[in-house]
């Protein structure tokens, strides 16, 4: 990603710009909004310090009653509408906050799935959990919260500098005289802080990574008795994430003690030199009231500036990460040829194919086989020869390196993905099942198979026998990974669930078993 994260996310949020648009106006004009009772205070107090010769007087209103009348409708008027610009910010905010929550975690997962096997190699199943969830909800915190501070920030500071500057130009700049150095290091702070959250998100990963292997892993853990072990690492990864946060909030929290002294200098010169302008006739009661009360509007929120930025940074970092996974280059790509199903005949053919897991030997080398249609054929070989390797080629979860390997003479290079894969039914020694009941598990990749259909599969798989034993027969809960049911029956449920796809079996459709031995 060679975009800086902001821009990223501006350029994904581009179809919702007219709600990014219309929820950054409610904030500017809520902030505006809010700073309205220090001006009123300070016409209030001219109105009863100069009466006729306020400033009221001047829009020909005399009554100094009738003043104080009117400034009490345009107080309440303000409240009112600053109500409103919040409720209207807030539900743009939140609502933006939730569909780009949505669809960036749906785009982002949906980007996953087109990546090859070899990415979730080089991978742990934590950190990109980590990435879809945590991220992604950081995200969604940020705009819920952060993005409305970030703006009113930078409205109140504009809006208070210009006021100061047309009231009083003589003494304004000695209340901004801190402001360059607070800038300054802020964005100190700030530089440094962006690689330590970073640290903060990558550790976040790994506990997640951690936590994940382990609870799937229980049985194991259990039977070994590592319980301590196990607890041991979970500790250890807890606490490099909680190093890694604390050396993120000791520089983080050092910034605003740092600040305050030169927002009490600003404060304190406003105080002294306006006070000074107001007894030599040059300044006005309410100017001076209102900018004595004012300053504080203009230099206090950079004390909250660390932690918006704070806030800021936390989000960017996971903004990077899901861009980043977002930006993948997707290895094997989709072939423009359609492959129909009724019309295949399943010939196979490995024409001298070569192929070798990244960085390791040739796992098969100048490999030319030829299987024609309705053949049914067994390879034998030791672990590690290459038999899974061949039926993962052949449904492209890899690239071969040299060679190619055709279905019915046709490249499968050149097919469309789902159309060949759909062709194919893949039944692997390490069976995996979802949560969900029996029959969901069969139907799986065929969701409008009907009851009947299942069964018949079933019976042809020889499992439906033990499948009506089960307590609910066809919608028992098998459980996360089939954890409820044995390895055998895994495997016999595996076998229909191949067969269902979109049809019954027939000469049209070749079921691929891996065996290990």
């Amino acid at each position: 990603m060679t975009q800086a994260p902001l821009v990223c996310l501006l350029r994904y949020a581009k179809p919702y710009q007219s709600q990014v648009w219309g929820a950054i106006l409610c904030s500017i004009f809520r902030t505006l909004l809010d700073l309205a009772p220090p001006y009123l205070i300070g016409v209030a107090v001219d109105v009863v310090v100069e009466q006729e010769a306020s400033l009221i007087a001047r829009f020909g209103i005399q009554n100094p009653l009738t003043q104080l009348l009117v400034l009490s409708l345009l107080t309440i008027a303000t409240w009112g509408l600053e109500s409103l610009s919040q409720y209207g910010a807030d539900k743009l905010w939140r609502n933006l906050a939730q569909t780009l929550q949505h669809e960036l975690r749906v785009d982002t997962y949906n980007h996953l799935q087109e990546l090859e096997l070899a990415y979730f190699e080089d991978r742990s199943t934590g950190t990109l959990l980590s990435i879809l969830n945590d991220d992604i909800n950081q995200l969604e915190r940020f705009l819920n919260f952060g993005a409305q501070d970030l703006i009113s920030f930078f409205t109140r500071v504009l809006a208070v500098g210009m006021s100061f500057v047309l009231l009083a130009p003589g003494i304004a700049w000695f209340a901004m005289v801190p402001i360059p150095f607070i800038l300054w290091g802020t964005f100190l702070f700030q530089s440094r802080l962006a690689p330590r959250y970073d640290a903060v998100r990558d550790q976040a990963g790994l506990i997640s990574d951690r936590l994940s292997n382990n609870i799937s892993g229980i049985a194991t853990i259990k039977s070994f008795t590592a319980e301590a072990y196990e607890s041991d690492r979970v500790y250890q990864e807890s606490e490099a994430y909680r190093r890694s946060n604390g050396r993120a909030i000791a520089l983080s929290v050092a910034f605003q003690p740092l600040i305050r002294f030169l927002i009490l200098l600003g404060f304190v010169m406003t105080l002294y030199l306006g006070g000074r302008e107001v007894l030599q006739g040059q300044l006005t009661v309410g100017t001076y009231g209102f900018m004595v009360f004012i300053v504080q509007d203009l230099l206090w929120p950079f004390t909250e500036l660390s932690e918006i930025m704070d806030e800021y940074q936390r989000a960017m970092a996971s903004v990077r990460r899901v861009m980043e996974l977002l930006d993948t280059t997707i290895a094997i790509p989709h072939g423009g040829q359609s492959l129909s199903l009724a019309m295949v005949r399943g010939e196979v053919q490995f024409d001298d194919i070569t192929f070798a897991y990244n960085g390791r030997n040739p796992v098969l080398e100048h490999l030319s086989l030829h299987i024609p249609a309705n053949a049914t054929i067994g390879i034998v070989g030791a672990t590690g020869s290459g038999k899974s390797t061949l039926v993962k080629l052949l449904l492209r979860f890899y690239e071969v390196q040299n060679g190619r390997i055709l279905i019915d003479s046709i490249d499968i290079r050149e097919l469309n993905l789902f159309d060949l894969r759909q062709c194919i039914g893949w039944v692997s020694q390490d069976v995996f099942l979802f949560h969900g009941t029996v029959a969901d598990n069969i139907r799986y990749g065929s969701f409008d198979a009907t009851r009947d259909q299942i069964i018949y599969t079933a019976k042809l798989a020889e499992a439906h026998e033990f499948i009506e034993q089960l307590p609910q027969g066809y919608d028992t809960i098998v459980g996360e990974r089939g954890q409820k049911l044995s390895g055998g029956q895994r495997q016999r449920l595996a076998l229909p669930s191949a067969h269902v796809k979109r049809a019954r079996p027939c000469h049209s459709q070749r079921s691929t078993h891996s065996d290990s031995r």
